[in-house]
């Protein structure tokens, strides 16, 4: 893990740079209290927060787009035996930044409209120009080139009605069966009311995931070095979490209070081989209900812990001019907090969700949420996050993976809202607004959660244990895992993951 050498003050100024002499000091005030390290993009990259201006010029370069500018400047900075390890540290992880932002923005004009056609054949080229002008398929120009994004086709028919009517055939579940109204969100409901208590319908699951590395990824004889996520005791949410076995033997579960905790594997691998890492599990999961009566919700006050909880933290929250102005139109004159977190989850809940870049390519998340015309789970998350804090509404993360009865899982990311007196209730604005014809279903994501989730971090950008030595692959979330060898980090296009769960009778 690098070090970071600079003062938490000096490197928040930097950061701050370009605001009016008031906000730069009250900007600087909060980036300092939270320390460079939390405030950088590179936090869990395992790169110092190094806001030097060379960083600064080559994430601006890079954001635009000029990426042969930009690898000219980290060059010429680098041939500097005088940089500091962590601005060294830094501008190597903007190269790694290009090389990751190609694997996602892979496909020409022409291969875009090739995978359109194969759900609307008879696609014209007006439509998909003006598909293309409204800004459905993302896209960026690097280095004058014009290049789409890999799930920019798929993407289109989340998007727009107009191509859902012209798709050929079905097109198939999009989402989980958490995301309609059903009889487990009314047996919570009702087991709530009954028992009086929050978190009711305890079920023991248990828990299979893995790590599957391809073959000759790592030199054999070279030792590969894995985290796969493991769930922290949360009361109330999940408890009694039980080791079955893994692979191989040997392991290093985190401690409980780590925030993205993980079980750590080491072993050498073999020439022509896959290396396999797994974990076995089992935990109780509680579905959680808060009946929330909006007039006796009143604005909590703000305690030392929760002030931690209303701060802006660079560089994925932070309460920019666009921020305020969508805040304003959203929220009106609303002073009830619980009211404006109803309108505030509104409004997000109407940004489409989409298949997403990965996040560590992204310099700002709630701005990209903002401004993309679309977001996915987390994405829309942590834009939740810095609206509900710029109103004064603690708010935090979390996030894990979700599952069914059935065939479906997937990674998901949620969050806590804190609203007195009722304390920190669950907010999943992706899922969102149901239509059940029931307010407490219609509403049961904004103070409930479904049983059918395990929570894997309990915030955002948050160290490993025991600490990765290179470049992190997920620098936000932890749901997929981690992998990394004495020569470097292996992003996630040279292993595979899995996660099986199952209710244990």
């Amino acid at each position: 893990m690098v070090i970071i050498s600079e003062a938490p003050v000096f490197t928040a100024s930097l950061l701050c740079e370009g605001k009016s002499r008031a906000r730069w000091l009250r900007c600087v005030r909060v980036t300092s209290a939270i320390g460079a390290g939390i405030l950088s993009l590179y936090l869990v990259a395992g790169v110092a927060s190094a806001a030097t201006p060379s960083v600064q010029r080559a994430i601006e370069l890079v954001d635009a787009g000029h990426f042969v500018e930009a690898e000219s400047s980290i060059a010429a900075r680098l041939k500097s035996t005088a940089v500091p390890a962590d601005e060294r540290t830094a501008l190597e992880f903007e190269r790694e930044r290009m090389r990751r932002i190609l694997l996602d923005f892979t496909l020409p004009q022409a291969d875009v409209k090739t995978k359109v056609r194969e759900r609307i054949p008879d696609l014209t080229e007006q439509e998909f120009a003006a598909w293309d002008q409204a800004g459905l398929f993302e896209k960026r120009v690097i280095d004058g080139r014009t290049l789409y994004f890999q799930r920019s086709p798929s993407n289109l028919f989340r998007l727009s009605p107009a191509a859902v009517a012209r798709h050929r055939g079905p097109l198939g579940p999009f989402d989980g069966p958490m995301e309609t109204p059903n009889e487990h969100h009314r047996a919570v409901v009702k087991a709530v009311r009954e028992e009086q208590r929050r978190s009711v319908l305890p079920r023991r699951v248990r828990v299979t995931q893995s790590i599957s590395v391809q073959a000759d990824a790592v030199p054999a004889g070279e030792t590969v070095h894995a985290w796969i996520p493991y769930p922290r005791a949360i009361k109330g949410q999940q408890e009694v979490i039980r080791y079955i076995e893994s692979v191989p033997k040997e392991h290093t579960i985190a401690p409980e209070p780590t925030m993205q905790r993980t079980v750590y594997f080491a072993r050498p691998a073999e020439a022509g081989k896959r290396t396999d890492f797994s974990v076995t599990y089992e935990l109780t999961i509680f579905a959680q209900h808060t009946p929330i009566d909006p007039d006796k919700v009143f604005a909590a006050n703000l305690t030392p812990e929760l002030l931690e909880h209303v701060r802006e933290r660079p560089p994925h929250i932070v309460f920019t001019d666009a921020i305020r102005r969508f805040s304003r139109d959203a929220v009106g004159d609303e002073k009830n907090p619980y009211h404006v977190a109803q309108k505030l989850f509104a409004a997000v809940d109407r940004i489409p969700w989409a298949g997403a870049l990965e996040y560590s390519t992204i310099t700002n998340i709630s701005d990209y949420a903002l401004h993309a015309g679309h977001a996915d789970c987390g994405q829309q998350t942590l834009l939740l996050m810095t609206l509900l804090r710029l109103n004064g509404i603690p708010a935090r993360w979390q996030s894990g993976m979700v599952f069914s009865n059935g065939e479906y899982d997937n990674l998901h990311d949620w969050g806590m809202l804190y609203l007195a007196p009722y304390g920190w209730v669950p907010m999943d604005v992706t899922t969102g607004r149901m239509r059940a014809g029931d307010p407490a279903i219609d509403n049961f994501y904004l103070g409930s959660l479904d049983a059918y989730r395990i929570a894997f971090n309990d915030d955002y950008s948050q160290p490993l244990f025991p600490a990765k030595q290179h470049f992190r692959s997920e620098t936000v979330d932890s749901q997929r895992g981690e992998v990394e060898w004495r020569g470097g980090n292996l992003y996630f296009d040279r292993w595979k993951y899995r996660f099986e769960a199952r209710v244990v009778p």
